[in-house]
């Protein structure tokens, strides 16, 4: 409202004084916009398609959240969850977006601000109607193995970020090609024994020094503070029960970001075999992890025939999406949400 009548041009191309005009009248529009939602999208999307001739075989899927400002006590889907802006502070709202490959909306859903993207995949995509046999491409928070069996049973085809924990690079094998910023990044693929899927492990120098300064830094503070609970052992203040340490040595590993896996930790009891007299740790030699191959992410794919770039800059088309999720939330205004109202949140998400 306050755009309309203050900041934008529009009420001069339209005719229209919009200075004049109603909140209250601007409520009644959401709401009847929001009741044609589904009818919206589609003609939307296919004077869209007709008008720049879009191939519609790519589809991408991701979801982004806003909070709201208030308590929101009369909207359901406002809940506390993780929020990307850092304000698990204030109930959320999430907005799920299918999109085609060039980036235009086909589809948008608004669920409760708690919900975890790999439970909305099915729930979108039945609604989408999607060509059969339509590329998905999603990132590692919705690429279950679930969802990925549900796609290859809905004939779906697919180019996601792998869940798998283990790394592997082959420099050797690997082909180089060039981001648009100019970094040289190196691409190994991999066929499944089946031959039904693709890992495409991807090699980049400037991920790998972000994560190698990322480790030493965890490595430092995990060895800091065995170093600490073995200096402890010598006082008589401190507890010495082997139980209680190795309590305590298991919250420091849930806080080292996989790095208190690659160490042997050993605690020496005393003659009656409950309390330690010292703490002995040795480093484990590191293979298919962050340590051993930093800068390594891996992309699977169903397109066992694509070649490496194809399926690398065909992937990357999701990271745009990422801008437009910026954009909603700057410019257009999505963020914060200051409705109370369920229909009233849902309409501001939808026109935004």
């Amino acid at each position: 409202h306050d755009w309309l009548g203050s900041r934008s041009g529009l009420g001069e191309l339209l005719d229209v004084d919009y200075e004049t005009l109603s909140l209250s009248s601007l409520y009644r529009v959401s709401d009847r916009l929001l009741h044609h939602k589904p009818a919206l999208e589609a003609a939307l999307f296919e004077r869209t398609k007709a008008l720049f001739g879009l191939n519609t075989t790519i589809t991408l899927y991701d979801l982004t959240n806003t909070y709201f400002e208030g308590e929101v006590a009369g909207n359901p889907k406002a809940r506390h969850g993780h929020s990307k802006e850092k304000r698990s502070d204030c109930p959320l709202i999430t907005l799920g977006l299918v999109l085609d490959g060039s980036g235009f909306v086909r589809r948008s859903e608004v669920f409760e601000g708690n919900v975890r993207e790999a439970q909305t995949l099915e729930e979108m995509l039945q609604g989408l109607q999607a060509p059969e046999g339509a590329l998905v491409v999603m990132d590692r928070g919705i690429a279950t193995e679930v969802n990925l069996v549900w796609l290859r049973q809905q004939r779906y085809r697919y180019l996601v970020v792998s869940r798998e924990r283990k790394r592997r690079f082959d420099p050797e094998r690997a082909v180089s090609i060039q981001n648009a910023s100019g970094e040289t990044l190196q691409l190994e693929k991999v066929l499944c024994e089946d031959g039904k899927e693709v890992r495409l492990y991807c090699h980049s120098e400037r991920r790998a020094k972000k994560e190698e300064a990322i480790n030493e830094r965890f490595v430092k503070r995990f060895e800091a503070a065995l170093d600490k609970i073995a200096a402890g052992l010598s006082n008589p203040r401190t507890t010495k029960r082997i139980d209680r340490l190795w309590e305590r040595i298991g919250r420091l590993k849930e806080k080292s970001r996989g790095v208190g896996q690659y160490y042997d930790i050993e605690l020496i009891p005393d003659t009656n075999g409950e309390k330690a007299v010292a703490l002995r740790y040795t480093r484990k030699v590191a293979h298919n992890g962050p340590i051993s191959h930093p800068g390594v992410y891996c992309l699977r794919s169903s397109e066992t025939d694509w070649d490496e770039e194809t399926l690398w800059r065909s992937y990357i088309t999701l990271t745009d999406l990422e801008a437009v999720f910026r954009s909603l939330k700057s410019e257009l205004g999505m963020r914060p949400v200051f409705h109370h109202k369920e229909e009233r949140a849902d309409g501001h998400l939808f026109i935004t």
